[in-house]
């Protein structure tokens, strides 16, 4: 797999209140522009989701993945890796939590492989855009807390 996007950035509530949001992966059609639908078709021991099918409808990028996810005993981190997808050889993730004065600061890292072949400098420019709107869609969700 490529090097990784990573973008941090920081957000008014609790690691648990960001992790919240971050786990309702059904309800990421309402918040996040890129993706039209999205599933929950598995869940482990704790109820976070295991697998999830999502429609991804972005400028660069129109493709229905599913996606196997890792939950932190501490709920402070989740990582996720492709299963299938017609566009994507490879797409690994992740946010990363860590508490910081009354908020928490939240990392995204991100790799994604297509089938086809992309510029590597257009395919970090792609990543760094998806986090990047990614951050900034999870910021406005916490802290206006529209559940």
């Amino acid at each position: 797999m490529a090097e990784k996007t990573a973008q941090t950035i920081y957000i008014e509530a609790d690691p648990s209140a960001v992790m919240d949001v971050i786990a309702d992966i059904g309800a990421y059609p309402d918040w996040v522009a890129e993706y039209t639908e999205a599933e929950v078709l598995d869940t482990d021991g704790a109820g976070n989701p295991k697998t999830a099918r999502l429609v991804l409808d972005a400028a660069v990028l129109k493709d229905t993945m599913v996606l196997a996810y890792l939950w932190a005993d501490d709920r402070r981190s989740v990582t996720w890796t492709l299963v299938s997808s017609s566009l994507l050889r490879a797409l690994e993730g992740a946010y990363r939590l860590s508490p910081k004065g009354s908020g928490t600061e939240v990392t995204y890292e991100l790799s994604v492989d297509l089938i086809i072949p992309m510029i590597g400098l257009l395919k970090r420019k792609a990543e760094r855009r998806l986090t990047d709107t990614a951050l900034k869609d999870l910021k406005k969700r916490v802290e206006v807390g529209v559940h």
